[in-house]
């Protein structure tokens, strides 16, 4: 089990971190192009604060538990990604793009609430 959570993390970190990455640098228009529509009800300062979330989250998914300084924060971590996924898949379901919905959104939130039960049952 503790080989599926670090994988998950992992593959986690990565999505979040270039997400996070490719939000901080586009211009709304050049995320858009590039397949991140779900920024578009937003306005960019909103953008730019998610952006730096996801950023921290992914580190916050690895650093604590490697370490084992404060390892609670991995799962905190991980349920404030599936919170943004709930939000990302609220932002989809208003554009009417069903299948990131309940395609990329829905396997990313599982994802995210799988890695947060297993390591809050961990300590």
């Amino acid at each position: 089990m503790n080989i599926a959570l670090w994988i998950g993390q992992v593959l986690l970190a990565a999505i979040f971190l270039s997400s996070g990455t490719a939000k901080s640098r586009q211009t709304k228009e050049r995320m858009i192009d590039t397949g991140q529509t779900g920024v578009a009800p937003f306005p960019l300062p909103v953008i730019r604060v998610v952006a730096a979330l996801e950023a921290l989250a992914a580190i916050g998914l690895i650093v604590p538990w490697l370490t084992g300084i404060a390892p609670t924060l991995t799962p905190w971590a991980a349920i404030g990604l599936a919170v943004v996924m709930v939000g990302a898949a609220a932002s989809h379901w208003t554009l009417r793009e069903y299948k990131q919905v309940f395609g990329v959104n829905a396997v990313i939130l599982l994802a995210c609430l799988f890695v947060a039960f297993g390591r809050f049952g961990a300590w």
